[in-house]
């Protein structure tokens, strides 16, 4: 019984070393796992990080950062501020060299100009882009809201709704008021700065209709429907009168491009004319005079074929 006792412990030793004390098998099979990344980061991308913490840090000295992640953010970028400084320093070197193999150090230099002020306005651009689509959206928007609000939802709940089944930039907008007002801001003040970001006038008056529900209660469904009804009449002011000064327009694009193209065509078939306005003082006065009118004669039709609503 002592052997047969001692037997029954060297057993259970046995089993529980070879269950317990075994090291574990995967329960993958290894060519289902994830690669270890042992690729060594390429002298490239770490010169890239070293360009990008430094012109960070440039630019959170300088006080920038903030000025140009606002400029990133009404274009809809989604980049850190110091990458799209690398990318403009880039393009700018890239116009720079073209200019100089092309023309000079001169025209080096208005490559490089140029290419600065083309990232600056490419912001512009895409700001306005996104701003108009949110503005054609907005109908639809309010739509969504009011029928959230009939469908028995909260206000929020709402405007959670509109930020998942609105097209984009429209779910992004109201997907922000929804982060801000979770965060303790107040709705009114979330929706006051979204209008504030967008220029959007239309979207200023939803805010004071919320604002003023806020107060004095009421039917807010009925009141974004009277809302949506008259942004939709003032658009549709907007398209009669933009078709109708489209051919104003046409007309003030044709005569600021014509004295350009008719100096372009005479600097190719009669350089000697041309070259004659730089060879003397009457005629350094003549283009200045040439520039002055055309820029009085720009800012006139420009003026002129322009409505504010």
């Amino acid at each position: 019984m002592l052997l047969f006792g001692f037997i029954c412990c060297y057993a259970a030793l046995a089993v529980f070393g070879l269950t317990v004390l075994k090291p574990r098998q995967p329960k993958l099979a290894a060519d289902r796992r994830r690669p270890e990344n042992t690729e060594a980061t390429s002298v490239l991308s770490r010169m890239t990080g070293i360009t990008s913490s430094t012109i960070e840090e440039i630019l959170n000295r300088r006080g920038w950062t903030r000025a140009i992640a606002v400029a990133l953010e009404h274009a809809g970028l989604v980049i850190a501020p110091a990458d799209f400084l690398i990318l403009a320093a880039a393009a700018c070197l890239i116009g720079a060299i073209a200019g100089l193999l092309v023309g000079g150090p001169l025209l080096a230099l208005l490559g490089a100009g140029s290419c600065a002020f083309g990232a600056k306005m490419y912001l512009s651009v895409l700001a306005g882009k996104r701003r108009k689509k949110f503005a054609d959206q907005l109908d639809d928007s309010l739509q969504l809201l009011s029928g959230g609000l009939r469908a028995g939802h909260s206000l929020q709940r709402a405007i959670d709704a509109v930020s998942q089944q609105a097209p984009s930039p429209s779910a992004e907008e109201f997907s922000r008021i929804m982060n801000e007002t979770r965060l303790g801001r107040d709705l009114t003040d979330a929706l006051d700065q979204t209008a504030e970001r967008m220029k959007s006038e239309d979207f200023s008056w939803v805010s004071q209709a919320i604002g003023i529900h806020r107060e004095v209660g009421g039917d807010l469904a009925d009141v974004l429907d009277q809302v949506g009804r008259t942004i939709r009449e003032r658009n549709q002011i907007q398209r009669q009168v933009k078709a109708l000064s489209a051919e104003g327009k046409m007309s003030a694009y044709v005569l600021m491009a014509l004295p350009v193209m008719i100096i372009g065509v005479l600097a190719i078939i009669s350089p000697s004319y041309i070259k004659s306005f730089g060879s003397s003082v009457m005629g350094w006065g003549m283009v200045g005079a040439g520039v002055l009118m055309m820029t009085v004669g720009g800012l006139w039709l420009k003026k002129i074929v322009s409505f504010k609503f």
